[in-house]
């Protein structure tokens, strides 16, 4: 092999290292006190798509409020019963829109009886409805005045983009294949990282601690482990992926275990995590024997919420603009869990 030909493979390998890195230019922004280096990188090219990505749909005009109520009209009315006709049937439309544009009504409705809840979507989306008046009513601290619609995650997709299931257990096939520990996958979950690739489970299901190091010295109750480190790096590598920001964007780098000095940021995220472990708990998982055995997970459980379900590479959710004024309807009440109903699988 002749130098030509050496620095032929070697320009291709520097081509594929670097195809996964970020074009330049970026651009940096003072976040925090000067001297601490907490700055938001931005890459210009990058936020023109974020941008377009993240623009309001057109919103019906408002309905006038003096027509029949919704639940005197029509059968089966669970939810938005106390809304009139004319409001009912914009909210309808609009949800349409959000999230069955090419399916429409019959994505949910059995068109020969709108009543019946013979379709799985259907209970599926009365659960969503409570779901979204319980996150605008009871979850301000993380959502504030801004709150969230159906289209916040679902964009016009009958499926939200951004949902996570539980992984299946490793099938080590041979005895000499090793246990990865659900590492070393190079998984988008978690940036590509070699982390563990489900971070969600332990943190947005269960209620692990996510610390990086204990406070007190062994033998004195320290659990927390390195793996459990490690999940917590993959959950913070998904939620800066998740909101397209850096560690500084919640964190005071003097010391990202210590919230003094921190941005307000921090706070937000704080409850944001307990919102989404909510969400999973009393709404997605409950859903299980609902879903169809093709929406379900490789361990059978149901979809549920992440960080990216709604904030799809925005720092806020469509870059924090509220669709909510729009539709004040969704503003609450918050609705209790309720068992929901068993839809006969076909």
């Amino acid at each position: 092999m002749n130098m030509r030909q050496l620095l032929s493979i070697a320009g291709l390998a520097a081509v594929f290292l670097l195809a996964g890195c970020e074009r330049p230019p970026t651009d940096t922004v003072q976040h925090g006190y000067r001297g601490t280096g907490m700055v938001q990188v931005y890459n210009p090219r990058t936020l023109d798509l974020k941008t377009e990505a993240n623009v309001l749909p057109v919103a019906l005009p408002l309905a006038p409020g003096d027509s029949p109520k919704a639940s005197t009209l029509y059968k089966n009315v669970k939810v938005l019963g106390n809304l009139s006709n004319n409001e009912f049937t914009r909210l309808m439309l609009s949800m349409t829109s959000w999230v069955a544009p090419t399916e429409g009504c019959a994505y949910c409705h059995n068109p020969a009886n709108f009543a019946e809840d013979s379709k799985y979507t259907k209970v599926v989306a009365r659960r969503m409805i409570e779901m979204t008046r319980h996150i605008n009513t009871d979850w301000k601290t993380h959502v504030a005045e801004t709150g969230v619609t159906c289209y916040t995650c679902h964009r016009g997709n009958p499926v939200p983009s951004n949902i996570w299931f539980k992984e299946a257990e490793q099938d080590k096939g041979a005895d000499f294949i090793g246990d990865r520990a659900g590492q070393n996958l190079a998984a988008t979950s978690v940036g590509l990282s070699s982390l563990p690739s489900d971070p969600f489970t332990p943190f947005l299901l269960g209620e692990l601690d996510i610390r990086i190091n204990s406070t007190t010295a062994l033998p004195t109750g320290n659990r927390h482990s390195i793996k459990q480190a490690e999940w917590t790096y993959g959950l913070m590598t998904h939620m800066s992926s998740a909101l397209g920001v850096n560690c500084t964007y919640c964190h005071n780098t003097q010391s990202f275990a210590n919230w003094k000095g921190n941005p307000p940021q921090r706070a937000v995220a704080w409850h944001g995590i307990r919102m989404a472990r909510d969400l999973n708990t009393a709404y997605m998982e409950p859903l299980t024997s609902t879903f169809p055995e093709q929406r379900l997970g490789p361990t059978g459980d149901a979809p549920k919420a992440n960080c990216a379900t709604c904030h799809q590479g925005a720092y806020k959710p469509l870059n924090g603009q509220s669709m909510l004024k729009s539709f004040p309807e969704l503003a609450g009440p918050g609705a209790e869990p309720t068992a929901p109903v068993k839809v006969a699988k076909k």
